[in-house]
C-alpha cells in the first residue's frame, strides 16, 4: 500500500511541476480520440465530424476538470 501511495504522490508531483504539458497532452489526446471516434461514423460530412468531435471533447474535458478539481482540492 505504501508503494502505491508513493506512485500516486510522484505522479501528482509531476503534474504539479508540469501543468502546461499535462493540460496540453490531455487536450491533444482528447481531440485526437474524439476525431478518431467521429471519423469512424459513416455518412457525415467532414465539417460535421469535426464539429461533433469538438463538442464531444468539450463535454468530456468538463467532466475531467471536475474530477481533477475534486481530487486536488479535497
Amino acid at each position: 500500500m505504501k508503494e502505491s501511495q508513493n506512485t500516486v504522490e510522484s505522479m501528482r508531483q509531476w503534474v504539479v511541476e508540469h501543468k502546461l504539458r499535462t493540460v496540453g497532452c490531455l487536450w491533444l489526446s482528447g481531440i485526437a480520440g474524439s476525431i478518431a471516434y467521429n471519423w469512424s461514423r459513416p455518412n457525415m460530412k467532414s465539417s460535421v465530424k469535426i464539429i461533433h468531435a469538438r463538442n464531444l471533447f468539450v463535454t468530456h474535458i468538463s467532466n475531467l476538470r471536475s474530477m481533477v478539481t475534486i481530487y486536488f482540492c479535497l
